[in-house]
């Protein structure tokens, strides 16, 4: 009886293990379709499956948390998935759709897309548990591909057709990969213990937020992940123009601490 009670508790615990390294398979597969789907220039496919994939890939993860069933290798997969996903399918989604038209120089800034999507993954796997995890160090990579796929999007919603070959985009693919490996900061809505104070203000955030994502979709997806993608820089220079004034305050503050 003993042994029959194990082995059930040992294939309930594996069926559990399974369910998050679903989700992350599942998402991997949309990783894989939107890169058939855009070397079949369905750019509009491409681009919605990569937008599943990051739905996916906030759930596996959760999952895993809620059920305790976090794991070594569902975190090797996760990241290998989340290379797929949110670097080679944006990257060449990219090419495909404008980078084409530059040549050697389009797909050079394709390749390096993919590349510091790999150090980026590669950095935050080594320093989890070292870097304070309400903030992320660099752009994740799938704040990267969320700009790439919701900006098709738009294009397409007002009005776009086929490969829109402009030096805008080649620019935008640089920037955002210098971003995934610079030292940044942005915002990791790890940290929710103001919305738990305020249960009721997060209800009407939540429902207000929904409510314009539902009326423009194309538009606010884009405007709030370019708007994300952009709060990193925008936040550091902020920092970087008030830091002379405190150090400024500090050192007055001592001088009269010392004066007393």
């Amino acid at each position: 009886m003993k042994h029959k009670t194990y082995f059930k508790k040992d294939g309930l615990k594996k069926g559990i293990y399974i369910v998050p390294n679903s989700i992350t398979a599942a998402s991997l597969f949309c990783g894989f379709y939107a890169i058939i789907s855009s070397m079949n220039l369905d750019f509009a496919a491409a681009a919605s499956f990569i937008i599943i994939a990051m739905i996916l890939d906030s759930l596996d993860g959760r999952i895993a948390r809620i059920t305790k069933t976090m794991s070594k290798f569902g975190s090797e997969f996760d990241s290998l998935s989340d290379l797929v996903a949110f670097g080679v399918a944006p990257a060449i989604l990219a090419y495909n759709w404008a980078l084409s038209s530059f040549g050697k120089v389009g797909w050079l800034v394709a390749f390096l897309y993919v590349a510091c999507g790999a150090l980026r993954l590669a950095r935050f796997n080594v320093q989890i548990g070292q870097i304070e995890s309400k903030y992320f160090k660099g752009l994740p990579i799938p704040g990267a591909a969320a700009v790439i796929a919701t900006g098709i999007q738009l294009y397409l919603y007002l009005g776009g057709e086929g490969e829109f070959k402009h030096l805008f985009v080649l620019l935008l693919i640089f920037c955002l990969s210098l971003s995934m490996v610079s030292a940044i900061r942005y915002y990791s809505f790890k940290d929710l213990n103001y919305f738990a104070k305020k249960p009721l203000m997060s209800l009407v955030l939540i429902v207000f937020v929904m409510t314009v994502i539902v009326a423009e979709p194309q538009i606010m997806l884009f405007t709030f992940a370019f708007g994300y993608g952009l709060s990193g820089p925008v936040w550091w220079l902020m920092r970087l123009i008030k830091k002379p004034g405190h150090e400024v305050k500090e050192r007055e503050e001592i001088l009269n601490t010392n004066t007393k």
